[in-house]
């Protein structure tokens, strides 16, 4: 199973036994993501799944040159735990 990246619907998705897990984003302005809501299924929650959708989401803002906002609560703890992509966070 991978994440798959949906920019038309703004999420990153990753179908688990229980369903499917979703990040939300929305542009924030030019260059900016805000990663909004982190919702993993109960069934299938700590088990790395929404680390596996945060990853794949600062992959993604890291190879398209993008910054993030953390609004999540899982996001912001996510990339307190990463310090080697602060400099994506829009301060």
């Amino acid at each position: 199973m991978s994440v798959v990246h949906e920019p038309g619907a703004g999420r990153f998705i990753l179908s688990v036994s229980s369903g499917t897990a979703v990040l939300l984003y929305a542009s924030a302005g030019d260059g900016v993501l805000d990663l909004y809501s982190t919702f993993v299924p109960t069934g299938d929650r700590g088990k790395g799944v929404a680390d596996r959708l945060v990853q794949a989401a600062v992959a993604h803002a890291r190879a398209q040159g993008l910054r993030i906002i953390p609004s999540c609560w899982y996001v912001a703890v996510w990339l307190q735990r990463h310090p080697e992509h602060a400099d994506l966070i829009v301060a």
